[in-house]
């Protein structure tokens, strides 16, 4: 199915079970603990092996020699794999580092070897033996240092420009020129990179945790040099990804390898310092705003210069993604700069470019306010624009910022807010609010689903999407009951094996939207073909109640399907809308927080958000992605911090005793509010992302706030308590 067109009037409108607040259909598994995630799938491979990786003790140079006869003696030990022995390999396009080290060694913790052995106690026991020598190499470590000489990044929208910035800015009554800083980050998801792999002759299976099936399959394809049709990928419960998990890891290349090796099944999982160090992470920034406005707040010129690094031939941080569309001036300038660093591999975080790139924006937005002397909801609202500001003949297909802004502020109480810093004190504690706009790219990919309907009346949805605990199986449930007419408890759904009809996947904010999209093309699919069996007109047909009516005559769905049941499969693709109309998701974040007078101790006291994301598809998930994504800007703004040993080249604080995100005394009661609104431009669901909405200007708002209680300006995050109190002694 080909959607090119806005969508009219579908079974979707009814809204008797889209739309509504659903507990989720793999809750009671989870909860209970038999949902099986990759690392404990033991009934599909019995009689597995352990393997635990061996990474590299330098960040940058050659290895040497590798020496593994004292781990291959010791009991249990079955094989240990290096690139001497592993065979020929490729590297997938998709990665910027090799999954397998050798003799080049890129970043500090890659892959080395992997011993196999038959407890996990022995693997890890001799891992220890495998002795590595190196010819080490001076590597690039430090973003700052490297910030003159990187070049603009090679892409699309790298650098933009509209107008004449420059010479906008120098005549602008009101300026703004500031720089900020974000540091690395890493996913730290719940669950870590793990897979059990299993060869039967030439055809590989791997139950792993992975985001994207299709992509595992395709880079698995690539990097063993054997045909995809010879890979099996099975992902039905990941324990989060946040974009950590979009391409296969190490885990999943290495016990590929240790399996092949060993001639039977082994088992691998990353070690949480593995996690952090061996496979992908957010990059840093240095962001450098500057704002020209009227003395009425219209902004004249508005620039955002972006620099990040990474590996040769890897991608920026698009920090700047937004700032070309949020706001509305004449003058326009954006960079996007990327410079070669020898740190482990930058990829996709949650909101990759405008979840660092709102951190800066928003926090400019309310420095320019204060200089202006104006509120900083209402300087946001007078810039806001219905067109993209790079290019004003395109549209928005729905927008409604300016209702988020104003209903945020309205129920948050926003009025009461002292506009001067540092005014307001409860005992030792100052007292602020703060706020920022919420922005994120709507993206659609092709996505495909298989529908059947047996003899007994029970739907099963097959396609190969992922719930990364977004909650895919409930909407794409509750997407067929209403499709199908049947009750919430007839349906079943199978997800994330490479065996189904490829779906769009997790990932960018498209999954709910994109997967929901594809399983509504199947089961219009499976409609027409329900009704030409039935002989109905399937322009004049409903399904309702577990019935299929046309005119005055009505048959059981189960009858329908007969003894043998019937099935149907399509994909939803998309044409020129998205570029025809410019698509994007929208909100408001309200913060308070308290700042301790004396200890320069944060606590956000209370957050509220007002979203713009077309159709909720499941209110009750949608707002548990939101606060989640909340939560994930208190970590941002207060705490999170991958700290860089520019000696040696690697994240020092890799794990969860080091590596600081909020817990549950961190985060305050937060209201979500969705607004009720359809965009008919970005699928038949007339649904947006929301996933990652919640995260873009949280942090900001976090910061703003801090400003508004205490005084202190910080444009280098995290706000850590020696930032708040170097800035309280000169405040």
């Amino acid at each position: 199915m080909k959607f090119d067109t806005p969508a009219g009037r579908n079974p979707i409108d009814q809204g008797k079970v889209i739309g509504k607040p659903t507990d989720r259909i793999d809750g009671p598994l989870k909860v209970t603990g038999t949902a099986p995630y990759a690392f404990e799938q033991n009934a599909v491979a019995p009689g597995h092996a352990y393997g635990v990786i061996v990474g590299s003790s330098v960040a940058k140079g050659r290895i040497t020699r590798i020496d593994s006869a004292d781990a291959e003696r010791l009991p249990g030990v079955i094989a240990v794999v290096t690139y001497e022995n592993a065979g020929k390999l490729g590297k997938a396009k998709a990665h910027t580092a090799t999954m397998l080290a050798g003799p080049d060694v890129e970043h500090y913790d890659q892959a080395v070897a992997i011993v196999v052995a038959e407890t996990f106690e022995q693997a890890r026991d001799a891992a220890k033996r495998v002795r590595v020598d190196y010819d080490r190499a001076k590597g690039r470590y430090d973003l700052a240092a490297a910030q003159a000489d990187a070049p603009i990044a090679k892409g699309d929208k790298m650098k933009t420009a509209r107008g004449d910035f420059a010479a906008a800015f120098k005549a602008a009554p009101v300026t703004l020129d500031a720089t900020y800083t974000t540091p690395d980050q890493s996913h730290t998801m719940m669950e870590p990179h793990a897979t059990i792999a299993a060869w039967n002759g030439d055809a590989l299976t791997l139950w792993t945790s992975n985001q994207m099936i299709a992509w595992a399959v395709r880079d698995m394809s690539e990097t063993l040099l054997i045909p995809k049709e010879k890979i099996r990928v099975v992902s039905p419960y990941v324990g989060g990804g946040f974009g950590g998990k979009l391409w296969v890891r190490s885990d999943a290349v290495m016990a590929a390898l240790a399996a092949r090796a060993a001639k039977r099944p082994v088992k691998v999982a990353l070690a949480r310092p593995q996690v952090m160090n061996n496979t992908t992470h957010r990059p840093a920034t240095i962001q450098r705003i500057r704002l020209g406005a009227e003395k009425n707040g219209k902004i004249t010129a508005i620039a955002h210069q972006t620099w990040s690094g990474d590996l040769p031939g890897g991608g920026p941080e698009t920090a700047a993604n937004q700032t070309q569309l949020l706001y509305a001036g004449a003058h326009r300038l954006t960079e996007t700069h990327l410079a070669v660093l020898d740190l482990p591999e930058a990829n996709a975080m949650r909101a990759p470019g405008e979840a660092p790139g709102m951190m800066a924006l928003e926090v400019a937005m309310d420095e320019m306010a204060e200089k202006l002397g104006m509120d900083p909801v209402r300087f946001r609202v007078i810039n806001d624009t219905m067109v993209d500001p790079e290019q004003p003949e395109r549209k928005f297909s729905d927008r409604n910022l300016v209702r988020c802004l104003e209903e945020g502020a309205r129920r948050f109480g926003w009025e009461r807010r002292n506009a001067t810093p540092g005014q307001v004190r409860e005992g030792r504690w100052l007292v602020g609010m703060g706020m920022a706009a919420a922005f994120r790219n709507n993206m659609n990919m092709k996505s495909a689903a298989r529908v059947g309907v047996d003899r007994k009346g029970v739907v099963t949805v097959a396609t190969d999407m992922t719930d990364i605990g977004t909650g895919s199986y409930t909407i794409i449930a509750q997407t067929a009951a209403e499709m199908l007419g049947v009750p919430l408890d007839k349906v079943v759904v199978l997800l994330g094996d490479s065996r189904f009809p490829v779906s769009a996947g997790s990932g960018g904010q498209w999954g709910g939207n994109s997967s929901t999209a594809g399983v509504y093309a199947a089961c219009m699919d499976l409609r027409r073909r329900i009704a030409q069996k039935l002989g109905f007109n399937s322009d004049d047909v409903t399904f309702a109640d577990g019935k299929v009516t046309s005119g005055n005559r009505s048959v059981d769905l189960a009858k329908a399907a007969g003894d043998e049941g019937i099935s149907g499969e399509d994909a939803m693709e998309y044409g020129s809308l998205e570029k025809d109309y410019a698509q994007a998701t929208f909100g408001a974040h309200f913060v308070e927080v308290g700042v301790d007078a004396h200890t320069g101790e944060i606590r956000v006291r209370r957050m509220s958000g007002v979203y713009d994301a077309g159709r909720i598809l499941n209110p009750k998930s949608a707002r548990s992605q939101v606060i989640g994504g909340m939560t994930m800007g208190i970590g941002a703004a207060l705490m999170e911090d991958a700290v860089v040993d520019q000696r040696f080249g690697y994240f020092v604080n890799h794990d969860l005793a080091e590596y600081h995100v909020p817990v549950h005394l961190d985060v305050p009661h937060q209201e979500v509010v969705f607004l009720d609104t359809l965009d008919d431009k970005t699928s038949p669901m007339k649904a947006k992302g929301v996933g990652e909405l919640g995260l873009c200007g949280a942090g900001a708002a976090v910061a703003n706030a801090v400003y508004n209680a205490c005084g202190v300006r910080i444009r280098d995050y995290p706000l850590t308590l020696d930032k708040v109190l170097k800035g309280l002694a000169t405040a």
